[in-house]
Parts: C-alpha cells; sequence; structure tokens
C-alpha cells in the first residue's frame, strides 16, 4: 500500500481541566498532551494501518521524546522529523466553553516547529500528500517546505488533499486567499468546514461556493465537514449527506485531523467516496470518545465497529 504523508506543526497541548475556565484565569490543566494538526493526521492514519509519515522538528526536550514516543508506539514514519537542540517544542494551550467552542494560545513561530525543511531525498511510494492550513499559517518557514512538498509530490502523481483548519489565532492578518493559492491550485481533494467553504470561495452559499471552486480542473471532491451535523460530499455531478456516528464526546480536539486521515486511507484503499466519508466520521467519532487530541481507541476494528452499527458495513 502506498504511504501518506504531511508535513508541518508536532507539539504538545496543554488543555483546560473543566470547560468555562479561560486562558486568562488561574486554573488547573491537563497535559502534555502529543497534538498539532499534522501529527495528528499522521498518527491516526498510522493506527489505520497505513504507512505514513511527518516531516517536521521537535526539540530536544521532554516535550519532544513525548511526541516522538507517541509516534514510535503508533508507527508513524519519524525518518523525516528532525530534533533541534536549539529550539523547545512547540506547545498550545487550550480552554473550552460547555458549548464546544475552544480558545488556542501558540507557540510556534518560537519554537522548534517553525524549522522543518524538506530534506534532500523525499519519502517515496507517497500515495497522498495532506496539507494543514494551520501549519503554513504558523510560520512562513513551514509555509514556503510545505509548499515545496506538495509541488514535488503533485509532479510525482500524488494525491493532494487539503484541510484548511483556519485557526485565526495563526493568521494574525495574513491574506488567507493568498496563503493557500499555492495548495489549492493543486489540490484535488479539498476538506474545509462550513464558514472556510464560503470565507475561501469568497461567496455565501455552499453551491455557489461549490460551482465557483470547482472552476479548477484539479479538484475531484469537496468533503464539507460539519460536525456532529455529519459532512456532505459534493462533486460536479453529485451531493450527498453523511450522517455523523454518535458518540457520548469528552474531547472534540483532534477530531477534523483524524476526519481527514480516516477519509484519506479508504479513499487510497479504493472505496467509494461514500464509503470514504462513513469510515471517516467513525474515526472522528472515536477521537471525540476520549480526553486529549491523539488519545482515542482507534482501530481498524474499532472503525469497523462503530460504521457497522451506524451504517451497516464495515469498510476499512
Amino acid at each position: 500500500m502506498k504511504a501518506i504523508w504531511t508535513a508541518g506543526e508536532a507539539l504538545c497541548e496543554i488543555m483546560r481541566e473543566t470547560c468555562d475556565v479561560g486562558l486568562e484565569a488561574a486554573g488547573t490543566f491537563r497535559g502534555p498532551f502529543p497534538s498539532g494538526a499534522p501529527a495528528i493526521f499522521a498518527d491516526t492514519a498510522a493506527k489505520l494501518g497505513c504507512p505514513s509519515g511527518l516531516i517536521g522538528t521537535v526539540g530536544d526536550d521532554a516535550f519532544g521524546r513525548c511526541i516522538l514516543k507517541r509516534f514510535e508506539q503508533d508507527g508513524v514514519d519519524c525518518s523525516c522529523v528532525r530534533v533541534s537542540g536549539d529550539l523547545p517544542t512547540a506547545v498550545a494551550f487550550v480552554s473550552y466553553t460547555a458549548a464546544g467552542d475552544r480558545t488556542f494560545i501558540f507557540h510556534i513561530g518560537n519554537a522548534a516547529a517553525k524549522e522543518i525543511h524538506c530534506p534532500e531525498t523525499m519519502p517515496q511510494n507517497v500515495g497522498a500528500f495532506h496539507v494543514m492550513g494551520c501549519a503554513i499559517m504558523a510560520s512562513s518557514v513551514i509555509a514556503q517546505n510545505v509548499y515545496k512538498a506538495t509541488q514535488y509530490y503533485y509532479e510525482q502523481g500524488a494525491v493532494i488533499s487539503f484541510d484548511p483548519n483556519i485557526r485565526l489565532e495563526s493568521l494574525r492578518g495574513q491574506d488567507l486567499r493568498q496563503l493557500i493559492a499555492p495548495i489549492m491550485a493543486r489540490c484535488s481533494i479539498f476538506m474545509p468546514g462550513l464558514d472556510e467553504l464560503t470565507a475561501i470561495a469568497g461567496v455565501e452559499t455552499v453551491e455557489a461556493a461549490a460551482e465557483r471552486l470547482f472552476r479548477n480542473p484539479v479538484l475531484k471532491v469537496i468533503v464539507l465537514k460539519n460536525g456532529g451535523k455529519g459532512s456532505r460530499i459534493i462533486t460536479r455531478k453529485s451531493n450527498e449527506l453523511i450522517p455523523a456516528c454518535k458518540v457520548m464526546t469528552l474531547d472534540s480536539t483532534g477530531a477534523g485531523d483524524s476526519f481527514d486521515a480516516g477519509f484519506m486511507v479508504a479513499y487510497l484503499e479504493g472505496h467509494s467516496l461514500t464509503e470514504c466519508a462513513q469510515a471517516a466520521s467513525a474515526t472522528a467519532a472515536l477521537n471525540c470518545a476520549a480526553f486529549g487530541p491523539m488519545e482515542g481507541n482507534i482501530t481498524r476494528a474499532a472503525v469497523n465497529e462503530l460504521a457497522h452499527k451506524n451504517y451497516g458495513i464495515n469498510i476499512l
């Protein structure tokens, strides 16, 4: 099976223990948890049995070792994860509201994560290269290397998938459309949320956004993510709603990243777009059922069990 690779930040996340305690207030936290959207994606793909790897950098410190230990445990290829002796591992602090909204403080631009560099010899046998928008927003160095890797794998014939994963805390006034243009031009699987879709397309409705984005001949499918309301698979000829799998949610951090991984693993295995979205929904739900970005009990067996319960089929 061909591998799935991504590039960007691997970090440790420090999380509020209870809801409605802001980051400005004194209170308790839980962690550190291995995290970072690209890292969660790579780790989830590995848990599902797909060869996967990350191009990134961690610090030579306890947080860096925490991340590398988890990658080793779950089977992520770390051959392109550099260990910096000069800068600490990136960190994110996060708080929650009872409604499920989250607030982040990121320390990426002043940490080892900003120093990612594409290796001289890029990983081979790669079927898909996945881009997280938050990675290119965090640092110009990261952005340039993600662009470089995207171009390389696009020319190699790999599928380019893209989750814009907009983090206002990281955008810092940058021109969003200009920032993501090199990715959108090569992306065949686009995986936005509703607000991200309309913001990037510059229109107010899903239908108008899809019509505008499909003017790009490279784009094959829009996978519109809408949390507990499910997802929508939009092509030039079809528009299908996939209900979300139901679980008791403990923590939604990383759910979208896990969704992306479940979709792309199923896609590389040749499943239909409907089945890919169902696998993605089950994967995201398993992520939500545990506290911590990478702590979900995500296995092929667990995905199949939840998919069978919700959709009546085994997928992976």
